[in-house]
């Protein structure tokens, strides 16, 4: 066995395992940072499939930043997960169908020959055009020239997945003071000062 067989088996044992605690573990603290090993050791796969661009932003953007922004809003939020388990068996039947589904997918992908001896040939030739650059360049000329629309439909996507949830999590609280720039703007002098007179030895 050589040392790069050995790594992969390293790697995607132990994010096989990390994957399955992550949807096993009763504390959701914990989740997430099996979470983070799991995408620590997929960027290891990535490194060993020579895709490193990957690697790098598996680890910068997810584990350095959506990882860590999810265990942040676990531990502040101190939402109460025995409430949420409650109906867990109501959605068993729906969970189990779509299981199912993907478990027949992944069968057929595998039966009909997709990943067969040529593929990881086919896969790992780079485009003719882009033979002589690096894997970070390559990847970057071929994702703004010949995918750049749908890259720009994918940000869309993502913005307007953005301004929803903020729409959707924003609470407006009754008693809490608030900025009206127009009140402020017009505001004049017989609105904006009040003089009390006030008699020697006596308060307002």
């Amino acid at each position: 066995m050589t040392v790069a067989a050995l790594f992969f088996y390293l790697f995607a044992s132990v994010c096989v395992a990390s994957a399955v605690m992550v949807i096993a573990s009763r504390n959701p603290v914990h989740s997430v940072l099996f979470l983070i090993l799991a995408f620590v050791n997929a960027a290891g796969l990535f490194v060993l499939m020579g895709a490193e661009f990957l690697a790098m932003i598996l680890v910068i953007v997810y584990v350095g930043a959506v990882a860590v922004l999810f265990l942040f809003v676990v531990m502040m939020l101190d939402v109460d997960f025995t409430a949420l388990r409650q109906g867990f068996l109501n959605y068993l039947p729906v969970g189990s169908l779509i299981g199912l589904l993907f478990f027949v997918e992944l069968v057929l992908v595998v039966g009909s020959g997709a990943l067969g001896t040529g593929a990881a040939k086919a896969i790992a030739e780079p485009i003719p055009p882009l033979a002589d650059v690096t894997n970070t360049e390559a990847l970057g000329l071929v994702l703004y020239t010949r995918y750049v629309y749908y890259f720009e439909v994918a940000g869309l996507v993502l913005l307007v997945a953005m301004i929803g949830a903020i729409v959707l999590t924003l609470r407006h609280k009754p008693n809490v003071k608030r900025q009206n720039i127009a009140d402020q703007v017009a505001r004049t002098k017989a609105t904006a000062i009040k003089i009390r007179r006030v008699r020697p030895g006596q308060g307002i």
